[in-house]
């Protein structure tokens, strides 16, 4: 019965599911048929291009305004400065130079990059000044304009106080350093000591180190004059190692004081003491008094006598 039955039924076929199905759908054509006509037909019309136009120009005139202020502020700012520049309204008729004793007014004003005539606006103040600080007696130089006609010129000199023997004689300033060769043919340094014993090589390797010795010996000559009684020095020396050596004009008699150093007062009292004890004819005999061994001694070195 079982044979009968699958002999009789109708043989069917298993489907498969609608969600495995694969659905073929045609393509929508994406090309379009090309606008026809010439070139002038696809140009926007000539209002849109004219509204186009009148809308940038709307936006571009406040920078047209701003670039209009612009130029006009610059034009006038140049030609007012060319006007104040080159007028004969603004003429320098007078240069006044303040502060020089040592250099004369005629050497400063020959220095000067700026004339009688010259603009007093196209005068260059830094110039002027860079100008002064080439003269090596002026330690300082300022220059400002007096309007409308007049420079005013303020300088601060140097000070010699001593002559420093560096290789040639040298003009030093009361800190110590020098500042200027020294010429002995136009008085430089007359009746100013003499600071000797510096070598060239140490200043050069060390100027402030040289300045702070040159310093020391001014000061140790400062107090060797606050007595009167003491003969007038000449020459300060440094010898080798630092120790000081005074030098005196009359005689030169060496006073040897040894180091700058809190002792050096007293050394300088025991020699009072000392040249108070000698007389006339010794001290014209005395040629070297040494106080640097202690501060309570002092050996005194004469010359030969005529009669021994």
């Amino acid at each position: 019965m079982d044979r009968s039955r699958r002999a009789g039924a109708k043989e069917t076929r298993p489907q498969p599911p609608a969600a495995s199905r694969l659905t073929v759908k045609a393509r929508p054509n994406r090309r379009k048929a090309a606008p026809r006509g010439s070139l002038w037909s696809r140009l926007p019309r000539p209002a849109v291009i004219a509204d186009a136009c009148g809308r940038a120009l709307r936006r571009s005139v406040p920078a047209l305004i701003g670039l209009f202020v612009i130029a006009s502020v610059s034009f006038a700012a140049w030609a007012g400065y060319r006007f104040v520049t080159t007028s004969s309204r603004f003429a320098v008729t007078t240069i006044e130079v303040n502060g020089n004793q040592v250099v004369s007014d005629d050497q400063i004003l020959a220095a000067l990059p700026v004339r009688i005539g010259d603009n007093v606006f196209g005068a260059n103040l830094d110039a002027i000044v860079a100008a002064l600080h080439e003269n090596p007696w002026i330690a300082h130089a300022e220059a400002h304009r007096v309007l409308p006609h007049a420079i005013v010129i303020d300088v601060r000199e140097h000070t010699a106080a001593a002559l420093v023997q560096l290789g040639s004689l040298y003009l030093a300033d009361a800190d110590g350093h020098p500042f200027k060769r020294a010429e002995l043919d136009g008085d430089d340094g007359a009746g100013l000591p003499i600071i000797t014993g510096l070598p060239r090589d140490a200043y050069l390797a060390n100027p402030a180190g040289t300045a702070a010795q040159v310093k020391s010996a001014m000061a140790a000559l400062a107090a060797w004059r606050t007595e009167t009684e003491r003969p007038s020095i000449g020459e300060v020396h440094f010898d080798m190692h630092g120790a000081l050596t005074l030098v005196t004009y009359e005689q030169a008699i060496a006073i040897q004081l040894g180091d700058v150093d809190q002792d050096l007062a007293k050394r300088m009292q025991t020699f009072d003491a000392t040249w108070a004890e000698l007389s006339s004819a010794e001290r014209a005999r005395t040629r070297a008094i040494h106080l640097d061994a202690r501060s309570d001694q002092v050996t005194v070195a004469f010359a030969p006598s005529d009669n021994t």
